[in-house]
C-alpha cells in the first residue's frame, strides 16, 4: 500500500498542490474579507452596522472566489474539490481511487492552514483580533447540536445541487455557480449557527492557526455524513431512472471533466453485477 501511494504521488503530485492551493487562496480570500467587513480597526465595519448585511458581502466575496476556483485552469484540472467530505464523496461513488484520495485530503488540510497562516505571521494583529478569530467557525450560542444539524442539512444539500446539476445537460456548465450562490446563502443567513464550514479542512486550518478547537468534531462529522447521505440517495435514484447503471454518473464542479486526470469511473465487480441484475 505504501508503494502505491508513492507512486501515485509522484505521478499526480502537481494535482494535489493544486488542492492545496485552491482550499488555501479560499481561506486566504475568507481571511481578507472578514478583516475587511468585520475588523474594528478599519472604515466599513463603521460605514456598516448591520451584521447581516456584512455577512451577506462576505458571502458574496465568498461565493464569487468559490466560482473563480473552480473555473480557474486548476480548479479543472484537480477537479477543485477543496473539501475533503467532497472527495470521500467521490471515494464511494468510485470516481476517484483511494490512492487519490489519501494524497486530496493531506493536501486539503496543509492548503486550509497555510492559506491562515500566511495572515497570522504578516498581520497577527489582524487576523487574531477577537473580531475575526482567524475565521474560526464555532457553533453559536444555541449550541453545538444545532450547529451539527445545521453542518449536516447544508452538506447534503450543497452535495445534492452539484450532484443533480452535474448530471444535467442543461444545467452541468453551471454547476459552480450554483455552488457559489448557495455559499452566498449558508454565509448570509446559516452562519450565526455554526460559522457554516461544511468542511472540516477549512476549519481545521482556523483552528490550528489559532489553536483552539471548541466543537471542532461537528465539523468533521456534520460535513462527511451529511454528504456522504446525500451522496447515497442521489446514487439510488440515478441506479433507477438509469435501470441500474450508475457508472455513467459525473461529478464535475466545473460541469465537465476539462483534464482533470484524478477522476476516474473506477468500475468494481460488485457494480458491474449491479448492473446486470
Amino acid at each position: 500500500m505504501q508503494n502505491r501511494l508513492l507512486k501515485v504521488f509522484y505521478q499526480h503530485w502537481r494535482i494535489y498542490l493544486m488542492e492545496a492551493w485552491a482550499l488555501g487562496m479560499f481561506m486566504m480570500s475568507a481571511s481578507f474579507f472578514v478583516i475587511l467587513f468585520e475588523h474594528p480597526g478599519l472604515p466599513i465595519r463603521q460605514l456598516i452596522d448591520d451584521v447581516t448585511l456584512r455577512r451577506l458581502l462576505v458571502g458574496l466575496a465568498m461565493g464569487a472566489t468559490a466560482v473563480l476556483l473552480i473555473y480557474s485552469g486548476w480548479g479543472k484540472r484537480s477537479g477543485a474539490h477543496m473539501n475533503p467530505a467532497v472527495t470521500l464523496t467521490f471515494l464511494v461513488l468510485n470516481r476517484i481511487c483511494l490512492e487519490d484520495a489519501f494524497w486530496y485530503i493531506l493536501l486539503q488540510f496543509i492548503g486550509g492552514y497555510l492559506g491562515v497562516a500566511v495572515f497570522k505571521w504578516t498581520l497577527f494583529h489582524y487576523i487574531s483580533d477577537p473580531s475575526v478569530n482567524y475565521v474560526a467557525t464555532t457553533p453559536g450560542n444555541q449550541g453545538v447540536w444545532l450547529a451539527l444539524a445545521m453542518e449536516f442539512i447544508l452538506s447534503v444539500i450543497i452535495i445534492l445541487v452539484v450532484l443533480i446539476s452535474s448530471n444535467s445537460v442543461k444545467a452541468a456548465p453551471y454547476t459552480g455557480y450554483f455552488v457559489g450562490i448557495l455559499l452566498v446563502l449558508f454565509i448570509t443567513f446559516e452562519a450565526p449557527f455554526s460559522g457554516m464550514s461544511i468542511n472540516p479542512a477549512r476549519t481545521a486550518g482556523s483552528a490550528l492557526a489559532a489553536n483552539e478547537w471548541p466543537g471542532w468534531w461537528v465539523y468533521f462529522i456534520g460535513p462527511v455524513s451529511g454528504m456522504l447521505l446525500g451522496g447515497f440517495f442521489y446514487r439510488i435514484y440515478y441506479r433507477h431512472i438509469n435501470h441500474g447503471d450508475i457508472t455513467t454518473m459525473n461529478i464535475h464542479l466545473s460541469g465537465q471533466k476539462h483534464n482533470c486526470d484524478t477522476y476516474e469511473v473506477i468500475k468494481p465487480k460488485h457494480l458491474i453485477n449491479e448492473r446486470k441484475m
